[in-house]
C-alpha cells in the first residue's frame, strides 16, 4: 500500500533527506515550497500525512494551525519540522501529531515515521471509499423499507442510488452482505444528504464490534488491491 504525503517546505536539504527516506517506506511525497500554495493543495486534495516546516518557511505555522479546520485533511497525520523558534509543546498545541527537529537525518526520519505508520494506515483505511455496486435494504423506524444500490462503501457509511424519494431521517437497519463474503452487516444509520436525483449518503451508527472488525478487514483488502494495481 502506498501512502500519500504533502511536504510544505522550501529547505532543499530537508527535501533531499525526506523524499528518498519516505519513498523507502512506500510514502509518496508531493512538495510545496510556499505556505500559500501548500494551503491551496490541502483544500483540494487528501493526504495521509502533512509535513510542515514551521520555523523556516513564512506562513508555515499558519498552515499547521489551519489544518484541523480543513475539510479534506482535518484528520491527516501531521508533522511539524522545527528549528529552534517553535517549541515541541507549542507544535503539539497547534495540532501536530509528531515533531521533527532540524537538522533532519535519515535515521531520525525513519524512527519518527515508523512510529507514525500505523496512524497513517488507519487514516487511509478510514477515509477510503470503495466503489462498488451492492444491493442494500433500508429499514426505517416507522416500519418502512426501501431497496437501494450502494455505489461506494467506507468504514463510516455508504453512498446509495435509489428510486423514489428519501428524506433525512434515522434508519433502524442498513442491511447488506459484504461482497465476496457471507458476512451480513446490519448497522443503524442516518441519511446525511440526498440530492433529489436518486442519490444519497448514509452514515453508520452503532456498528457491533464484530461487524466493524469484519468491515475494516474487508476494506483493508480492497485498499491493498487498489494500491497494488496502481503502483
Amino acid at each position: 500500500m502506498t501512502l500519500e504525503s504533502l511536504l510544505v517546505c522550501r529547505d532543499t536539504e530537508v527535501v533531499r533527506v525526506l523524499r528518498p527516506t519516505l519513498e523507502k517506506l512506500s510514502i509518496d511525497v508531493e512538495v510545496s515550497a510556499a505556505a500559500r500554495s501548500g494551503a491551496e493543495i490541502l483544500s483540494s486534495a487528501k493526504f495521509d500525512a502533512v509535513i510542515i516546516d514551521c520555523d523556516d518557511l513564512q506562513g508555515g505555522v499558519d498552515v499547521l494551525r489551519s489544518l484541523r479546520q480543513n475539510a479534506s485533511n482535518k484528520s491527516s497525520v501531521s508533522f511539524a519540522i522545527l528549528n529552534g523558534k517553535t517549541t515541541t509543546k507549542e507544535a503539539f498545541a497547534m495540532g501536530a501529531n509528531f515533531v521533527l527537529q532540524k537538522p533532519i537525518t535519515t535515521s531520525g526520519t525513519l524512527r519518527c515515521f515508523n512510529t507514525a505508520m500505523s496512524f497513517m494506515v488507519r487514516e487511509k483505511r478510514r477515509y477510503f471509499r470503495c466503489p462498488l455496486e451492492m444491493p442494500v435494504n433500508l429499514q426505517f423506524n416507522q416500519g418502512e423499507e426501501m431497496k437501494a444500490t450502494a455505489t461506494n462503501l467506507s468504514e463510516g457509511g455508504m453512498a446509495i442510488h435509489f428510486e423514489g424519494t428519501l428524506s433525512k431521517k434515522a434508519i433502524a437497519k442498513v442491511q447488506f452482505t459484504l461482497p465476496g463474503t457471507k458476512v451480513v452487516m446490519e448497522p443503524k444509520g442516518e441519511v446525511t444528504w440526498a440530492d433529489g436525483l436518486g442519490r444519497a449518503g448514509i452514515r453508520f451508527h452503532e456498528v457491533p464490534d464484530s461487524s466493524r472488525e469484519q468491515l475494516e478487514k474487508w476494506i483493508m483488502r480492497r485498499l491493498e488491491t487498489v494500491s497494488g494495481s496502481t503502483h
